[in-house]
């Protein structure tokens, strides 16, 4: 029988992170199969891998309702989880999205992502939004974008921390929102520090109230901050995210001026059954 693995991503505190499903050999599993599993195992995502060469793979990713095209924290779940039984090094996942190409070592992974876009997003998504998380345009201090990297985000930074602190959203609307923009998660930010940023991130689309982290968010952030012009060089970010939710998770971002692409990295830790 295929063994259903249980890990959290972006934290070595098993009480921290996102937690992910794994499986690790999914071949001839068909998409119900994979759903009905994810609905089972509860977790934001779990992944579905089936090899398909010398550390590649073939990737899908399922909430409990819905196939996503990427998702970054059972990415690095993943990764960590077949470095444990085939050793560190290079691995190459195909997924929906595109090639991600990830490195593991010392129960750490770094995601690569497909290449990130970030445009102004719609007023009427904005609007819609807005009313949905009980907010005010006053509360937001950055312009809002429609960011992708391996899926879509609505991005949206408050000034106030405490905003963040207070999120009290309308579930179904801010799904609906976010479901007709083709979206997949709103990504709530506020700017700690020059580098250091706090996020919160409801996930109404796949069932989820809120993400503890989310690597694919995590990648689509770092092109909006270039699509911004505030990335010169090589630009090292630090997400805090899940603090409220008591899964504090740490994800490290790295941008490049000239590369679309995205890193994003961070540990995972098994968890029992």
């Amino acid at each position: 029988m295929t063994e259903i693995l249980r890990y959290t991503a972006f934290s070595t505190d098993p009480d921290g992170g996102n937690r992910a499903g794994v499986v690790l050999d999914a071949g001839g599993w068909d998409a119900a199969r994979m759903l009905e599993t994810a609905a089972s195992v509860g977790y934001s995502e779990t992944a579905f891998a089936v090899p398909t060469g010398d550390r590649s793979f073939d990737v899908r990713y399922f909430s409990p309702v819905v196939e996503v095209p990427f998702c970054g924290h059972a990415t690095v779940a993943t990764a960590v989880a077949l470095g444990e039984r085939i050793g560190d090094g290079d691995l190459v996942f195909e997924t929906a999205a595109g090639r991600v190409r990830v490195g593991v070592s010392g129960g750490r992974a770094r995601l690569t992502s497909v290449p990130t876009r970030s445009v102004e997003a719609p007023a009427e998504v904005v609007d819609g939004a807005l009313r949905a998380l009980g907010w005010d345009r006053d509360d937001v201090s950055w312009p809002v974008h429609v960011a992708h990297g391996g899926a879509g985000h609505l991005v949206i930074g408050v000034g106030r921390r405490e905003r963040l602190a207070s999120l009290d959203y309308d579930f179904a609307a801010l799904a609906e929102v976010l479901r007709s923009a083709g979206l997949i998660t709103a990504h709530l930010f506020h700017q700690r520090s020059e580098d250091v940023f706090d996020v919160r991130e409801p996930f109404p689309v796949g069932g989820v109230v809120e993400d503890a982290a989310t690597g694919a968010a995590a990648a689509a952030f770092g092109g909006y901050l270039r699509a911004l012009g505030l990335v010169s060089g090589t630009r090292t970010l630090v997400i805090h995210q899940g603090v409220e939710m008591g899964r504090a998770s740490e994800l490290v971002v790295e941008v490049e001026e000239g590369d679309a692409r995205v890193s994003v990295s961070g540990a995972a830790v098994a968890l029992g059954a």
